[in-house]
């Protein structure tokens, strides 16, 4: 079988590795981020559970890392002490690098409270991004569960030609499949030219696998993964895994055949080779994010910068991954490089990726190595935010355009150093018996049970690929009020509609309507959590993307989708619908009819999932079920026996 399925099989707790079938699966190792962390923790303490029953969870800190208040901060840090949660203080790196180097494992199943947490697959292990709930699930002990995946072979063939790098393996990707083409899929890559690739490229590869809808990507664990975990002091971890070569599909890619690619705006499927779109002007060039943030990544940079200097009107801002790369860039003599060509190098953390900081200038082009480049995601909502790998974004900071850096000439040759993986700024837990919990750390909303029969309006009605960014929105005003779903509730969909908040509370909740891949993007739970809060009943789409249908089950809002896609055309914003008998048609797995329009609504649920919503969301499930000790306890208490052997 392939090393997906391996790992899968290795980590079975419930049902069968038939595709389709909803499974669950032993979580080793978790990981959260602060934007979605302190939801995460407040529901794993409404569970009961006197500590976390993985092998290993870590709390990040890396997206508001200097709030005004250290509310958000204190309450992570001070939690993780007491439930035996490591805590990856401020300016320590960003989640997906630092996890990356200092903890995952290959053969390992690691749950992450981000889209991107699949960037462990190139280190072998099976890295999956879910909603906050999911993870406190997983931390109490319980089973994750999804439905089992296709495996994609991805094999790869040649070496790269220099200037041509692992980012431009994924934008081709991007460009033949689009951001909902792997939808159901994990991507496994094998073949000759896997060899030529170092854990950080591959990283890059299946970090942004998650801009494909991917369930996840992985990488084999061989001799390249090997020598990655000596430099990290981390031999012990290391286990070989190679691919059996039994794939649902082969794909495959001749690396000698990829050129420069870039992503223009406004999607990350917006793929173009850069030789293409040579010559607009720049304004903004940033280099780092959880996707180009390595210490390869940011040494080749230097070493550009060694004899060149950062093209008058360029901002170039220079965002580390991790004080381990910063320090590997200090001990080699390549940070004087970059200070001396005129950047700005920046604090280890996410910053201009999620809008915190770094916005660029309306109607100004901004390249970035980053993930995504939705609309408005930057900051600011006239954005012109292109994805390219760092050699075009430093070939373009020093010549002032878009540029192919295969103009620069010879690639420079690099070296990878023994690490200083001292983790001083990585705090252990010494089981403290209080929370410190301030203003700004609300209490968790929960949902009711479900209604025989829903009605109510439709509040808002949008296109296809509607991302979470669209949902909930981001940046500095927004993410220091994700513990606060009251307060975050007000800037739901704030950037499409700013009266859809309005239209809400006067309508007490109401539907929402969508198009095809409805969800896509990061992993936030908030985009299901505040219009929970905000009275919405059922989200009625053409398709779902994977990790936001889910939160919609976790808190109980019904993903329900057209039979008949033309349907969509007969729904417009502010009608009145009812849908009758839903808690019947539901434990029937029937249809569901939108009353007098002969509008039918389908929707793919597995039994623990319409249980679920039935119950009004997997809070309730699970409070409704402790005392009879069966359904998710069961499936804890057997979680727990697998996991002390």
């Amino acid at each position: 079988m392939s090393i997906a399925r391996w790992i899968l099989e290795k980590h079975l707790v419930e049902g069968r590795l038939i595709f389709g079938e909803e499974i669950g699966i032993r979580i080793d190792q978790t990981l959260t981020q602060d934007a979605t962390g302190t939801m995460a923790y407040l529901q794993f303490e409404a569970l009961g559970v006197p500590k976390v029953r993985t092998e290993l969870s870590v709390s990040y800190v890396d997206h508001n890392i200097s709030p005004s208040g250290k509310q958000n901060i204190e309450f992570l840090s001070s939690f993780a002490d007491k439930y035996g949660i490591l805590f990856s203080k401020p300016g320590n790196g960003i989640c997906h690098q630092v996890h990356l180097e200092r903890f995952a494992k290959p053969g390992a199943t690691l749950l992450g409270s981000d889209s991107h947490t699949p960037t462990a697959g190139g280190i072998g292990c099976l890295a999956i991004g879910a909603g906050g709930l999911d993870i406190a699930a997983a931390m109490a002990g319980q089973a994750f569960y999804l439905k089992v995946p296709r495996v994609v072979g991805i094999k790869l063939v040649g070496r790269l030609n220099e200037w041509v790098s692992a980012k431009d393996i994924i934008l081709h990707l991007l460009s033949k499949y689009t951001v909902k083409g792997g939808v159901g899929n994990i991507f496994e890559y094998f073949g000759d030219g896997v060899i030529t690739l170092t854990v950080p490229e591959r990283s890059t590869i299946t970090n942004m696998g998650a801009e494909l809808g991917l369930t996840t990507s992985i990488f084999p664990s061989d001799e390249v993964t090997k020598e990655f975990l000596f430099l990290q002091g981390r031999e012990k971890d290391y286990v070989e895994i190679e691919n059996d070569l039994y794939y649902d599909e082969t794909i495959e890619i001749d690396l000698s055949m990829i050129e420069p690619m870039i992503a223009c705006p406004s999607s990350p499927d917006n793929v173009k080779m850069v030789k293409d779109v040579e010559g607009g002007e720049v304004s903004q060039v940033i280099i780092g994010s959880c996707t180009n943030s390595s210490y390869k990544d940011l040494a080749l940079v230097a070493n550009v910068l060694k004899d060149s200097k950062v093209a008058d009107g360029v901002n170039l801002l220079i965002n580390p991954g991790s004080k381990q790369v910063m320090k590997a860039l200090e001990k080699e003599g390549l940070i004087d490089y970059i200070i001396r060509s005129g950047a700005q190098i920046c604090e280890a953390a996410c910053l201009g990726c999620i809008g915190m900081g770094q916005s660029p200038e309306p109607d100004t082009i901004t390249l970035r190595t980053f993930n995504r480049n939705f609309k408005g995601r930057t900051g600011t909502k006239e954005d012109l935010n292109h994805l390219c790998s760092p050699e075009i974004a430093i070939a373009s900071a020093i010549n002032g355009k878009i540029t192919d850096p295969r103009n620069l000439g010879s690639y420079p040759t690099i070296s990878m150093p023994l690490f200083d993986f001292a983790d001083e700024e990585i705090a252990f837990p010494k089981g403290r018996s209080d929370i410190i919990r301030g203003e700004m750390i609300a209490p968790l909303p929960l949902n009711k049970m479900l209604d025989d029969s829903l009605e109510g309006e439709v509040l808002i009605k949008v296109g296809d690929n509607i991302t979470t960014d669209d949902i909930m929105p981001a940046g500095e005003k927004i993410i220091p009020l994700r513990s606060h779903i009251p307060k975050i509730s007000e800037f739901v969909f704030h950037t499409i509609d700013g009266d859809f908040v309005r239209r809400a509370k006067l309508a007490k909740g109401g539907f929402i309507v969508g198009g095809d891949n409805y969800g896509q993007g990061s992993s936030r739970e908030h985009a299901a959590l505040a219009p929970m809060y905000l009275g919405v009943k059922t989200v009625i789409a053409k398709s779902f993307a994977r990790i936001h249908k889910a939160n919609l089950v976790n808190f109980g809002i019904i993903p329900l989708e057209f039979t008949d896609k033309e349907d969509y055309d007969r729904l417009e914003q502010g009608m009145i619908i009812e849908l009758c008998d839903v808690k019947e048609a539901l434990k029937n797995k029937r249809q569901i009819q939108i009353k007098d329009s002969g509008i039918k609504l389908g929707y793919n649920l597995s039994k623990r999932e319409i249980e679920t919503l039935i119950e009004g969301g997997t809070l309730n499930f699970v409070k409704n079920r402790r005392p009879k000790g069966r359904g998710v306890f069961l499936s804890m208490l057997r979680n727990r026996w697998l996991t002390l052997g």
